[in-house]
């Protein structure tokens, strides 16, 4: 007998979540529940999916592969089934959203606050993440990231202007330390950067001159993975940093910051809002795009 959609649904979760406890919360069911439709769904197949300890779950070969296969299609039956249960035109439901962590205008609160206030029978949930993966196969209604990160095959609405990323440092560093003229010179300053993980390259700082862009591998006296973090420790004059203008303006503003390097900073298309491209669009997440194709 061939094993039912909800075992594949079960099992992705578990997958996902390299859990029993984890995935039989988000599915509100006890541990034990999801334990044995594991059990009944390897018993079917004939072979182990999960390897079980005490301490952790992981997939086998089998699993690692049903999952990558099964996946992305649970989503789209999933859509099907959402677009079916939701032919209301009320939007209602959870709004799950996995948004880059320098979508600054995105985040900032008005806008989301006015679309709930619209929309009151929705519940909007927002993974602020840099991660990179695929929306659909974790679950995801939507995503908001730069454009040029985004694949292809998805829908794509803007939800800001152009952007530009900006070397920064506090006044009282430049002058003790001098204004660099030309990114090259950033080789021999002390450099506050982003990187995504600790086992991970730091992010190569992008610049262009005469229409020819290049990137600098500055040597970071210090990184991290949290932007909020290199703000502060460039006021505080512990070096240059470099990121998206937005996230710098505030500081910028007050007077705390200094932009260097302008020159070579050019604009490019900004973050935009992006989710495959269904039939059947949920309510929910149609509100949310006609929402950010209104006024701003």
């Amino acid at each position: 007998m061939p094993p039912d959609l909800n075992a594949l649904a079960v099992f992705a979760l578990v997958a996902e979540e390299r859990s029993f406890r984890a995935a039989a919360d988000r599915m509100g069911v006890t541990r034990s529940a999801v334990s044995q439709t594991i059990r009944k769904l390897e018993e079917t197949l004939g072979i182990a999916l999960v390897n079980r300890t005490t301490r952790s779950v992981a997939l086998t070969e089998a699993g690692e592969r049903l999952y990558a296969e099964a996946a992305p299609a649970l989503a789209e039956v999933q859509g099907a089934l959402d677009g079916a249960a939701n032919l209301s035109s009320t939007p209602r439901g959870r709004l799950n959203l996995a948004v880059s962590s320098i979508a600054e205008s995105f985040l900032s609160g008005p806008r989301l606050a006015t679309f709930l206030d619209r929309n009151p029978e929705v519940k909007l949930h927002i993974t602020v993440t840099d991660d990179e993966f695929d929306i659909v196969a974790r679950g995801y209604d939507a995503g908001v990231r730069l454009g040029e990160v985004i694949a292809q095959d998805m829908i794509a609405v803007p939800v800001s202007g152009e952007q530009r990323q900006l070397a920064v440092a506090s006044p009282a560093y430049l002058e003790r330390h001098g204004i660099p003229q030309h990114p090259n010179e950033l080789a021999g300053l002390r450099c506050i950067g982003w990187r995504r993980s600790a086992n991970v390259a730091p992010y190569r700082w992008e610049f262009s001159e005469n229409g020819r862009e290049f990137s600098v591998a500055v040597v970071d006296t210090f990184t991290t993975t949290d932007m909020a973090l290199m703000i502060k420790l460039a006021v505080a004059g512990a070096g240059i940093s470099f990121g998206m203008e937005d996230s710098f303006k505030p500081a910028i503003t007050r007077g705390e910051l200094v932009p260097v390097l302008e020159d070579f900073s050019p604009r490019f298309p900004g973050f935009y809002l992006y989710y495959p491209s269904r039939r059947n669009m949920a309510p929910k997440l149609r509100a949310l795009v006609e929402h950010l194709r209104g006024p701003r």
